[in-house]
């Protein structure tokens, strides 16, 4: 029982890292369920993403995302943030 709670808890650092993960891209199983179990326990990381969601839509015109980014396009998603960010 106990390995499986420290394969499931995170720290609230990593929480925040799969958060803004999780807004621009798609993320595996663990990592979901992880986030989630840490998010029902946390309050501090429940208000950063919140807040997260709300900056990011203000950055992003595409509130909806059809299609994440995979994780190794990068450069990608810096050109996005900055076509975003000149249009504003």
């Amino acid at each position: 029982m106990r390995k499986l709670m420290h394969i499931l808890m995170l720290s609230c650092r990593k929480a925040t890292e799969l958060i803004d993960k999780q807004l621009h891209f798609t993320l595996t199983p663990l990592e979901k369920t992880r986030l989630f179990m840490h998010t029902l326990f946390c309050d501090a990381c429940t208000q950063y993403k919140k807040q997260s969601r709300f900056l990011h839509k203000l950055f992003f015109k595409d509130h909806t995302h059809p299609e994440k980014l995979p994780v190794s396009d990068t450069t990608g998603l810096k050109k996005k943030i900055l076509n975003n960010l000149e249009e504003k």
